[in-house]
C-alpha cells in the first residue's frame, strides 16, 4: 500500500468526494495500527470499533482483552459496555479483574492499550473524569475505570478520539491517565518514573489524521493527514500551537473491503442492541 509523503504547505482539498466518512477513515487508520497475533487491552467505544474490525480483516489472530476480565474474546456486534454479555460468551476465558491487572497489564503481557477521552494535552495526558471544577463539574465524565493502569504498563498506547478544540486542550480538566506528564523526559526519567512501565502514547488517531510524540520533547506532533486535509484544519482544531512535521504523510484511504467489514460491524451492532433483552424468570407459587 503506496504512502504520499508531501510539504506541509502542499497538502490541499481534493476535488471528487470520498466514499467514506471521516469517522470511517479515522477507524479504519486506528486498526491498521494493530498487528496480527498482538495483546491488546481495549476501550468501549472508537477503540473497541478499531479492533474488531482489526480482528475481522488483517488481524484475525489479534487477542483483545476487556476490563471485564474476558481475554480473547471474539464478539460479532460492538459491545455496549465492558458488562456485554457478547464478550463473556465469545471470550476464551474469563478471569478475575485483579488477575487481568496483576498478572496481565503489570506483568508486562499486554503488548497494546487502546484508548479513548473526552480530552487530551499536547503531552498525551487523557481526561475522562470531569470538565470544570471536580466538586461542581460542568460535565461529569465516566471516569477512569482502568485507563490510568493501562496508560501506565501497556507496553504501547494508542488513543483514538475526534479532534477539535474542546478535546484537544491546552490545559486538562482533570488529568486521568498520564501521558509523557510535562514532557521533556519526565515519564522516562522523571520522579514517576516506573519499571514496569511501558513507553506511553506513541499514535493518537483523529478525524483529520495522526500524531505522534516527539522524541525529545514528548510533544504530540502532526505527522500524518487524511486525503484533501490541510495543516490548516487541523491547527484549527487544536487548543494549543500544534507542531508540525516538515513533511506530512497523506495517509491510504479506506479499500472496498475495510469499509464493506466496518459497515456491517455497525449494522450487525445497530440491529442487535435495537431489540431488548427479555429474561424469562421463573413463576413463583
Amino acid at each position: 500500500m503506496s504512502i504520499a509523503v508531501m510539504n506541509s504547505e502542499q497538502s490541499s482539498g481534493q476535488n471528487s468526494v470520498p466514499n467514506y466518512s471521516r469517522d470511517e477513515i479515522m477507524t479504519v487508520t486506528a486498526a491498521r495500527q494493530l498487528q496480527n497475533s498482538a495483546v491488546c487491552f481495549v476501550g468501549i467505544g472508537l477503540p473497541s470499533a478499531a479492533c474488531n474490525l482489526a480482528r475481522q480483516t488483517h488481524a484475525p489472530e489479534l487477542v483483545l482483552i476487556y476490563e471485564s476480565g474476558t481475554v480473547g474474546t471474539k464478539p460479532s456486534v460492538l459491545p455496549l459496555s465492558i458488562g456485554d454479555g457478547e464478550l463473556a460468551e465469545t471470550a476464551d476465558c474469563v478471569i478475575p479483574l485483579p488477575d487481568i491487572f496483576s498478572y496481565y497489564l503489570q506483568g508486562g503481557r499486554v503488548d497494546i492499550g487502546f484508548l479513548g477521552a473526552a480530552q487530551i494535552d499536547r503531552f498525551g495526558n487523557l481526561n475522562s473524569t470531569v470538565i470544570g471544577d471536580y466538586l461542581r463539574p460542568s460535565t461529569r465524565l465516566p471516569g477512569a475505570g482502568g485507563a490510568p493502569e493501562i496508560a501506565m504498563h501497556a507496553k504501547q498506547v494508542l488513543i483514538v478520539m475526534k479532534q477539535s478544540p474542546r478535546s484537544f486542550v491546552e490545559s486538562l480538566g482533570f488529568r486521568t491517565s498520564c501521558g509523557f506528564m510535562n514532557g521533556n523526559g519526565q515519564r522516562r526519567h522523571g520522579e514517576f518514573a516506573d519499571a514496569s512501565a511501558g513507553a506511553g502514547p506513541q499514535v493518537v488517531i483523529t478525524d483529520y489524521g495522526m500524531l505522534k510524540p516527539d522524541p525529545v520533547s514528548d510533544e504530540l506532533t502532526l505527522v500524518a493527514v487524511y486525503p484533501g486535509v490541510t495543516a490548516a484544519e487541523v491547527s484549527a482544531a487544536t487548543g494549543w500551537s500544534l507542531r508540525i512535521a516538515p513533511t506530512l504523510t497523506v495517509l491510504p484511504e479506506p479499500t472496498a473491503a475495510e469499509l464493506s467489514a466496518l459497515r456491517s460491524l455497525h449494522a450487525r451492532t445497530e440491529q442487535a442492541h435495537a431489540n431488548p433483552v427479555r429474561i424469562v424468570l421463573p413463576k413463583t407459587a
